[in-house]
């Protein structure tokens, strides 16, 4: 499906232009006070407000969602926020065609064509461009992917990220980086998610500073460069740096693109010195090349010298590396899902997995 890009100009004209004659369910948990033009737009539409769900959203928050929706007779939706509203409302579309007489989650997907409109207001997740969504369902992650989840228009607007703190920065941007860099070497890579991948790591790259020092021109560069690594890995999925930086997130407290980064920053040298292990069915040779492009696509003339640059760029953010004790280290190498190593093109087993723990995290 082709996304409708739209922007912020003439106060929000392309935005209405979406919006006319609609009866929204606006899918938002956070105040949009501070967003004044957002929230002035907001008032002037059609809108039922849903904000009834916290971060890691339950499936019974998601069918409160939908009953309202059903109840107000709303035919569209806009999500504004991070990637909590945009589950939400991507469960509420997709649910939305379904039977009241059984679970949704297991009820077989139909096409959907309800308009929704998604509104990041970080610039990391690039969640407004994928098909995946997540919610929790009897204390269990459910994971939900459908192209008819996904939103037909985006509005990225930079001014949306003034009030992100400084680490909300770093963790955002570690979030992006990861998702290029994982895309890059996912065994379901493409050409297309290889430009995607390139696209969102030369943005990423050239924007890391304004983006971290609040400037306008870096805020709109770092929220396409998310958008591009979200397209990525619509098509390719995450790799081994997401299915262990899960548990890292739960037990220690760290932000999710923190602890995907502190994942990946050791596993891509490691993956370069253990090509013997490759099980992508394209070939070792094939590998190497996609470590080459990494490399190109971050400036450095060798993968050696991209991870090198990957290693500045993360001291450079003096991002706290958690220590682990030895029940929590067990824990962790109990953790990973195993469908997400499948993606991986470097083959993981039990014992490697507790050897980088060790490495990605320090000992107590």
């Amino acid at each position: 499906m082709e996304q409708k890009i739209l922007t912020s100009a003439h106060h929000y004209q392309q935005v209405a232009e979406w919006a006319a004659g609609k009866k929204i369910l606006l899918v938002n948990r956070t105040s949009l006070e501070h967003h004044t033009k957002l929230n002035r737009l907001m008032k002037s539409l059609h809108i039922v407000r849903f904000q009834d769900f916290q971060p890691n959203p339950l499936y019974e928050s998601v069918k409160a969602g939908l009953a309202l929706f059903r109840r107000e007779r709303c035919n569209a939706i806009i999500s504004v926020g991070g990637g909590s509203a945009m589950d939400v409302a991507k469960c509420i579309k997709l649910f939305s065609g379904m039977e009241d007489s059984a679970g949704y989650l297991e009820q077989p997907i139909f096409p959907n064509a309800i308009p929704f409109l998604s509104v990041p207001t970080t610039a990391g997740s690039g969640s407004e461009a994928t098909r995946y969504a997540v919610v929790y369902h009897q204390g269990q992650k459910q994971s939900v992917s459908s192209e008819f989840c996904m939103p037909d228009a985006v509005l990225l607007d930079p001014t949306l990220l003034d009030s992100l703190s400084l680490y909300q920065r770093k963790a955002t941007m570690m979030d992006a980086f990861s998702h290029a860099l994982e895309s890059f070497w996912s065994v379901n890579s493409t050409e297309e998610s290889g430009e995607y991948s390139r696209q969102a790591m030369e943005l990423l790259l050239k924007n890391a500073r304004g983006y971290l020092e609040n400037m306008r021109e870096g805020n709109a560069g770092m929220l396409l460069a998310a958008h591009s690594a979200g397209k990525a890995i619509n098509i390719t999925q995450t790799t081994a740096g997401h299915a262990m930086c899960y548990k890292i997130t739960s037990l220690f407290g760290c932000s999710h693109g923190h602890a995907a980064i502190l994942c990946n920053r050791v596993l891509f040298p490691w993956m370069l010195s253990h090509m013997d292990r490759c099980v992508d069915p394209r070939g070792e040779e094939y590998l190497k090349s996609v470590f080459q492009r990494i490399a190109v696509s971050m400036n450095c003339g060798t993968p050696e010298e991209a991870c090198q640059k990957m290693e500045e760029l993360f001291q450079s953010l003096f991002l706290d590396i958690p220590s682990a004790t030895r029940a929590q280290f067990d824990e962790l190498k109990t953790s990973v899902n195993p469908v997400r190593l499948k993606n991986h093109p470097i083959r993981l087993d039990g014992d490697t997995i507790d050897e980088l723990y060790h490495i990605i995290l320090r000992s107590l």
